[in-house]
């Protein structure tokens, strides 16, 4: 006879414990956990099962500050609010914006992620050629974390993230080997592209993500938790502001037409 039980086995997990008047993450009483561990902290119990040293908290916090927003003429503030203004709600709203957040937009850390530990896997900072190469031949021009369309010459928040990641390093808190390698992919792009090519939001993150131990996917998991602060944000102002029915460019407006001019049905 088997000693599973078809109930209570349907699901399984490690994260919560719970029953009739008790509360319990990764075995932690939520009641101590209330007033003792900052948010960030919690994301890093729920995600990682143990509780993460003041320092790599306060790094993860960095990184996820940083990321909030980036104005409501990115899609998926935009999205955000036009879904306000069709009569959506504070979490409608919010979940049509993090379901814009795919590859193209909002995908970036993840994937910078995976550049850095694949130098790191090949050896370093000495195989960041090679592996940028093999890089662009699996996917393209294209590399994560670096250059900005908006912010040049410099994305104002890349240098200021891997400052802190060079102090938490200096402090025993982290390796600083994945900041080596994100500058390596830098130097790299500038020598071959003959004009500096900046490390941009994604690719800070993406350093304190990969040196605080937390796999790629993570990372934009992590990226849709911050920008959900400024999704909520731009979502509650507008409901403020109100507006009906906003498309993504004012009513005179109008789109370019392609297809074939005026023409009588047969």
């Amino acid at each position: 006879m088997s000693d599973r039980n078809d109930v209570s086995d349907w699901w399984r997990t490690e994260i919560i414990d719970m029953e009739p008047g008790r509360i319990a993450f990764r075995g932690y009483p939520i009641e101590e956990l209330i007033g003792n561990v900052t948010f960030p902290q919690m994301i890093w119990l729920m995600t990682r099962g143990d509780l993460p040293t003041p320092g790599q908290a306060a790094l993860l916090e960095a990184a996820l500050v940083a990321a909030v927003d980036h104005g409501p003429q990115a899609p998926s503030i935009a999205a955000a609010r036009m879904a306000v203004t069709c009569g959506l709600s504070l979490n409608n709203a919010m979940a049509s914006a993090v379901n814009f957040l795919g590859d193209v937009h909002g995908g970036a850390g993840e994937q910078a992620v995976e550049l850095y530990t694949r130098i790191e896997a090949a050896g370093g900072p000495t195989a960041t050629a090679a592996t940028v190469a093999t890089w662009r031949e699996e996917n393209g021009k294209y590399l994560p974390g670096f250059g900005h369309r908006f912010h040049k010459p410099v994305d104002p928040r890349a240098p200021r993230l891997l400052a802190l990641v060079d102090e938490a390093a200096a402090a025993g808190e982290v390796s600083g080997r994945f900041a080596q390698i994100a500058r390596a992919v830098e130097a790299h792009l500038a020598e071959t592209r003959g004009a500096p090519v900046p490390m941009n939001i994604d690719g800070a993150t993406a350093v304190i993500f990969a040196e605080l131990g937390f796999p790629a996917p993570l990372a934009r998991g992590l990226f849709c938790l911050s920008r959900s602060v400024g999704v909520l944000a731009h979502s509650w102002e507008q409901m403020g502001q109100g507006g009906r029915n906003k498309g993504p460019t004012p009513p005179a407006y109008r789109w370019t037409y392609d297809g074939p001019p005026r023409r009588d049905l047969p």
